[in-house]
């Protein structure tokens, strides 16, 4: 492949058509796309020359940065999936998602990366890469750059893989192909094309800020939209407020999505600090990833302006299921919008039966990109992929006779957190590791500024005692920060049905009582 007609809206593209174009900005560090390739070639040899090759899973543990977009570039080009891991799991955590996928190669950003020696021992990581900070056993991620630069072309984006989970607790590889499969299915090309355009306006003069994680879909999917359309991408490495304003008002932010709890902690500012920053220059924001109450929705338009917002809903499994354009919101309040082009929404009873438009029940759907199965697993079951490839998504709802989507409660235990995936098995699974604690359930309970937070119900072993402080140091200890529960309560029982389930519902309850959506 030549210079000439390498793969439009790829790093090499735009390395040849605008060289010296400020692709990156992080603080006070840039990368013009010139360099973003080279950085890219210059990895992928280093990483080449280590054995590394097409088909090796490189797990990337780090926080929002330039080198993200340089190590996903350069695995494009080697043709290496993603896989994108929470800098917060625990070594304990971070070994089950190695081993479980397979990974080769692990990059990361610790502080301390000597911890995750132990996650590394008895398993198939040859290299493992740190970038800040030296330790015995890890590669200096900059000597890596120093490598001869080799010319090479990536196809698509790299295939991106995102550990998720259902109720059974332990968490499952989704493998997004989409990219790749776009290059040869139109339906799936379509589908893309329509997510891409219902989320931006973007162009190559527009400035797009991303602040969601790179172990999350949305993440890399904002830096890629804006690699795709040669837009610069401003990173912000740790969410902070006023940080937001500042980086809008300093490079002229075009567009940014955020989860909820963001825009909360934007509204919570002081009005001085709201009147400081020229925000004008935002022409589209999103908001997803976790229930938007309508009240939140209207401070963001009255303070960022009219006709801006959009929302959108989806899952690792599926990819994105709707979308509410701008200036629908206090047209159709509560709605996640109406599905993207070659999507399909089938709203079904207990039995698994369609239900009449306007009623409640659970959401299936089916896209172009919904997996068949997860990472080194077997093929999804009938009870959540049927033979029409319509997949369960845990969530209840409803669609209005004008195809709008209204979602109200989640079948599965799945709790929301600042627009972060907590899966109350996992915690439950640590927490009756305790030799005190005979059962647990956790669930989520409201919380005004993260949407929900984590709580935890312990029935202790007859004869037993224990408190909240041991048992939250005992959780900190096996679990990332995020999962560790913010309350304790020990019952004498929890309630069950009688094949001994737990019934969360009646945990739940006086909690959302009051809550006019039961997520």
């Amino acid at each position: 492949m030549s210079s000439e007609d390498h793969q439009a809206g790829t790093i090499e593209y735009w390395a040849h058509a605008a060289p010296e174009r400020i692709g990156l900005i992080e603080a006070e560090r840039e990368l013009t796309y010139a360099q973003w390739n080279d950085q890219a070639n210059r990895l992928a040899e280093a990483l080449s020359q280590t054995g590394l090759s097409r088909g090796d899973i490189v797990a990337v543990r780090t926080q929002i940065r330039l080198e993200w977009a340089v190590i996903s570039s350069a695995l494009a080009k080697l043709g290496c999936p993603l896989l994108g891991t929470n800098w917060r799991l625990t070594p304990a955590e971070m070994a089950y998602v190695l081993k479980n996928s397979g990974a080769t190669a692990l990059i990361c950003d610790d502080p301390d990366p000597a911890q995750l020696s132990s996650a590394l021992s008895e398993l198939s990581v040859t290299l493992a890469v740190s970038m800040d900070t030296p330790a015995t056993g890890f590669v200096d991620f900059a000597e890596l750059l120093t490598a001869e630069p080799v010319t090479r072309y990536a196809e698509a984006e790299p295939e991106l893989i995102i550990y998720t989970s259902g109720t059974t607790g332990l968490p499952k590889g989704v493998a997004s192909r989409s990219a790749a499969r776009a290059l040869t299915d139109p339906r799936v090309a379509a589908y893309l094309q329509d997510v891409a355009s219902s989320r931006s306006t973007a162009t190559t003069d527009n400035t797009v800020l991303v602040t969601l994680p790179m172990h999350h879909a949305a993440g890399p999917a904002a830096l890629a939209g804006a690699l795709r359309r040669g837009s610069l991408a401003v990173l912000l490495r740790r969410f902070d407020a006023e940080a937001v304003l500042r980086l809008i008002n300093r490079h002229k932010v075009n567009e940014w999505t955020g989860v909820p709890t963001m825009f909360k902690r934007i509204s919570s500012l002081p009005d001085e600090v709201l009147a400081r920053y020229n925000i004008s220059s935002i022409k589209r924001l999103g908001v997803g990833a976790a229930p938007v109450t309508p009240e939140l929705k209207d401070w963001i338009e009255n303070y960022f302006g009219e006709g801006l917002l959009t929302e959108g809903y989806g899952s690792t499994e599926t990819g994105m299921i709707t979308f509410m354009p701008p200036g629908k919101h206090r047209e159709k309040p509560g709605s996640s919008g109406k599905p993207h082009k070659h999507v399909e929404i089938s709203i079904r009873d207990d039995a698994g039966d369609p239900v009449p438009p306007g009623d409640i029940g659970e959401i299936w759907v089916r896209t172009p990109v919904t997996i068949t199965e997860y990472l080194n697993a077997g093929p999804l079951q009938a009870d959540v992929l049927d033979a029409d490839g319509f997949f369960r998504t845990g969530d209840v709802g409803q669609v209005d006779a004008d195809g709008f989507l209204f979602i109200t409660d989640r079948a599965k235990d799945m709790i929301i957190s600042g627009g972060v995936n907590i899966y109350p098995a996992e915690i439950e699974a640590a927490l009756t590791t305790h030799d005190a604690i005979q059962d647990a359930a956790v669930i989520g309970i409201p919380n005004p500024e993260f949407g929900e937070e984590v709580k935890a119900f312990i029935e202790l072993k007859p004869g037993e005692s224990v408190d909240q402080d041991e048992i939250r140091s005992y959780a900190a200890g096996r679990l990332a920060s995020y999962k560790v529960p913010r309350s304790f309560d020990v019952v004498t029982e929890l309630p069950k049905n009688t094949m001994g389930k737990v019934l969360k519902r009646e945990l739940r309850e006086p909690y959302w009582q009051a809550e006019e959506r039961k997520v």
